[in-house]
């Protein structure tokens, strides 16, 4: 069997299979009608101060959730953003730094204070790094933010039964992942959690295997959380395709003209490339569902290693191992 050929090996590379990907053929899922509103329902986004997380901020809210927006910067002014263009008063920011787990669990206590219960959650928050770089507790910041956190995250609300389990509906999470999931060739089982030095050209690598780690983590939870033939909660990810949007501001000076170029002409701006996200926490033919992926508007399997169900558990295994060699889980 010939091996897998990597997909994104530099900036350069991913930003032109993004773009060759935006001119496949695609078979829609369908899309959302003027009766499917999410009127009553509290809907919670990391990363929404800017680019897609901002974007589904003010649909959602126009949509008529109650949007709270988890965010480490824009307060307020994302926020009074939101409200403007959406017409929707009912918009609050919470302050969270995902690199800081202490900030993550006074994150939680605050959702549950304020909120009590959440109805729909989106975990889109993300970073693209110049150089790998420490968080406090000595873990690299991209693999913090992009899975680390976001496992201590959703955990944590549902240990905290801030999802509304009682609701006339299935509380949906939904998380933003990428076709570059597909790009790495196995998982680094014995280096996993280790800081590993890295400079720029190895990032979009890199970010394609913490990508890898969601995806693979979001198909356990569904399996962990709906058993015994019960679907309790519905749990999505998808990819939005590639956006115009801020994700790459740390790249070199040496290839941002041409990055910004690119973008600015080939990928979508975030109010178009959030379709599939306002979608799978909208429609009501999602309802009832248990798990689903989209590329774009269009229904795709994930790759076989993140549904492997083996390497569910031991991902699930060695992530709880590494929260509490740092003493981050009470």
């Amino acid at each position: 069997m010939a091996q897998k050929v990597k997909r994104y090996s530099s900036p350069l590379q991913a930003t032109v299979v993004g773009i060759s990907d935006l001119f496949k053929k695609q078979v829609r899922v369908g899309q959302l009608s003027a009766d499917e509103r999410l009127d009553g329902r509290k809907v919670l986004i990391t990363g929404s101060s800017s680019g897609l997380g901002l974007a589904a901020a003010k649909q959602i809210a126009a949509l008529g959730a109650e949007v709270i927006m988890a965010v480490r910067s824009g307060i307020p002014e994302k926020g009074e953003e939101v409200k403007k263009a959406s017409g929707n008063p009912k918009v609050q920011q919470v302050y969270v730094n995902l690199a800081d787990f202490d900030s993550v669990k006074n994150f939680v206590t605050q959702v549950k204070k304020l909120f009590d219960k959440i109805d729909i959650l989106i975990c889109n928050a993300a970073i693209v790094v110049r150089e790998a770089r420490k968080t406090r507790y000595g873990l690299d910041e991209m693999f913090t933010v992009n899975y680390l956190a976001t496992f201590f995250l959703v955990n944590s609300l549902l240990k905290e039964k801030c999802l509304n389990t009682e609701g006339s509906a299935l509380p949906r999470i939904i998380f933003v992942s990428s076709e570059s999931h597909r790009n790495p060739l196995q998982f680094d089982w014995d280096t996993f959690g280790q800081f590993i030095p890295h400079k720029m050209a190895k990032t979009v690598e890199r970010y394609g295997y913490y990508k890898l780690l969601l995806t693979t983590f979001s198909q356990e939870l569904e399996r962990r959380l709906n058993t015994d033939n019960r679907i309790n909660y519905s749990v999505f990810s998808l990819c939005p395709g590639p956006i115009n949007s801020k994700i790459a501001r740390e790249a070199p000076a040496v290839v941002q003209p041409l990055l910004k170029l690119a973008f600015k002409v080939f990928f979508r701006s975030p109010e178009k490339a959030v379709e599939p996200v306002i979608y799978l926490a909208a429609s009501k033919n999602m309802e009832g569902k248990a798990r689903d992926y989209f590329f774009l508007m269009s229904r795709k399997e994930v790759d076989a290693k993140a549904a492997d169900p083996e390497n569910g558990k031991r991902l699930w295994k060695m992530t709880e191992e590494l929260l509490s060699t740092y003493k981050i889980y009470d």
